[in-house]
């Protein structure tokens, strides 16, 4: 087994964090052909994403509260059974409804993976340096969302979509051997919580009702769907309607995740000299600005590649720093129900985003004008919720006197 500290088990974390965005991003660029394929068209394609999302989010409910009670390695190793099983599902589906079937599956199981290693980074390290820690693992974890599109490009065009998905199974496999053999159990069994149904929704009434991580988690939250808008409408905006390759496309999306990379490569870098709330008071304003600049090339009538990605990569290096920071200031403050707070914090990021991907579809003119109006709000909404919500509660909580000892 790993030592609980070492850099490897950092690395296998941030492994096991990556199955959500390598099975969001691999089959982006199949998304047209498998439109064409399974006789349907791009908004019941699109609604095997948002239902992926919908399934993570709810899944996330149940696997946080079930880690509190009986660690994390456990629950990720039926989370990964699970996801193996989906991804084969999905490999073998021959219509719409199979498909939209196993990707919920896939989704329910693979919640296990980004929450918990989440928990676990804050059983691990702390309150302070769980910031640090995360926003490192973020920028090793985009290497999986650079490569994804690409490698999904290759996949379709020499084997077929279905290709995509056996290699997430073969991933899932190799995660459960991982888990199995090297993974050591983060949470200390003195700290494990009841599983009574009315101690998990006390947790949840607990964190609802703290200013704190919800004007943290509305942060995260409304930036992620603007990322999610986009994951939603690219490939049919760049393929379909801009016409490119969908090699083409899996080079403009590594070009994206690079800003990504850069971001929280930041974020590790500054986390500590300019502290959590300054970063998300640049980074709020950055994903601002490159969403409203996106939506004001497209209704302009600009339907250029680069009038989408340019913008786009500046959304990200945006993202790229609030992710990590906004995630450990919703969990700070909650060590005894990491799990918990993580659940509710995913269940959150992910119902947002699930609904706002469903709106692209059903709003998608075939140009990029509702993509980018979405992804121009989301910025916006994310600016708003930290300076109405996150910084105040975070100001109050530091000027907060100490508990007497």
């Amino acid at each position: 087994m790993l030592r609980l500290t070492s850099t490897a088990t950092i690395a296998l974390l941030a492994t096991l964090t990556a199955l959500g965005p390598l099975a969001t991003d691999m089959y982006l660029p199949a998304m047209p052909s498998m439109a064409e394929a399974l006789s349907t068209g791009p908004d019941e394609i699109q609604l095997t994403l948002s239902l992926y999302m919908a399934g993570f989010a709810l899944a996330q409910l149940f696997c946080g509260p079930i880690s509190d009670r009986f660690g994390r390695r456990p629950v990720m190793i039926a989370g990964f059974g699970l996801f193996l099983f989906a991804s084969l599902m999905c490999m073998l589906a021959s219509n719409i409804e199979t498909l939209l079937i196993g990707r919920f599956l896939q989704a329910f199981g693979g919640a296990t993976g980004p929450v918990l290693a989440r928990a676990a980074v804050r059983d691990i390290f702390g309150p302070i340096e769980a910031s640090r820690v995360l926003s490192y693992m973020a920028s090793t974890m985009a290497l999986a969302p650079a490569l994804a599109p690409v490698i999904g490009a290759g996949l379709l065009l020499f084997f077929g979509w279905q290709a995509i998905f056996t290699l997430l199974a073969l991933y899932a496999v190799a995660m459960l051997l991982l888990l199995i053999f090297a993974m050591p159990e983060p949470l200390p069994a003195e700290r494990r919580q009841s599983i009574q149904p009315s101690a998990i929704l006390a947790n949840f009434r607990m964190l609802l009702t703290q200013r704190t991580f919800i004007g943290y988690t509305l942060t995260n939250a409304t930036s992620f769907a603007g990322l999610f808008a986009f994951l939603s409408g690219s490939s049919f905006v760049l393929i379909d309607f801009m016409g490119l390759t969908p090699f083409q496309y899996g080079i403009g999306f590594m070009l994206i995740v690079a800003g990504f990379f850069v971001g929280s490569l930041v974020s590790g870098r500054y986390s500590h000299r300019l502290g959590r709330d300054r970063l998300l008071q640049y980074a709020t304003l950055m994903c601002a600005l490159a969403g409203t600049a996106m939506a004001s090339l497209a209704f302009a009538g600009v339907y250029a590649a680069w009038a989408v990605i340019g913008p786009h990569i500046l959304f990200l290096v945006g993202f790229g720093i609030l992710m990590p920071q906004s995630m450990a200031g919703a969990l700070a403050p909650n060590p005894q129900c990491a799990g918990s707070a993580s659940s509710l914090f995913g269940f959150l990021q992910m119902t947002v985003a699930a609904l706002i991907g469903t709106l692209v579809g059903q709003f998608h003119d075939g140009t990029s004008q509702a993509m980018a109006l979405t992804i121009g709000l989301a910025g916006v909404l994310s600016m708003a919720s930290f300076w109405c919500l996150a910084r105040p509660a975070s100001r109050q909580a530091e000027t907060r006197p100490s508990p007497a000892k």
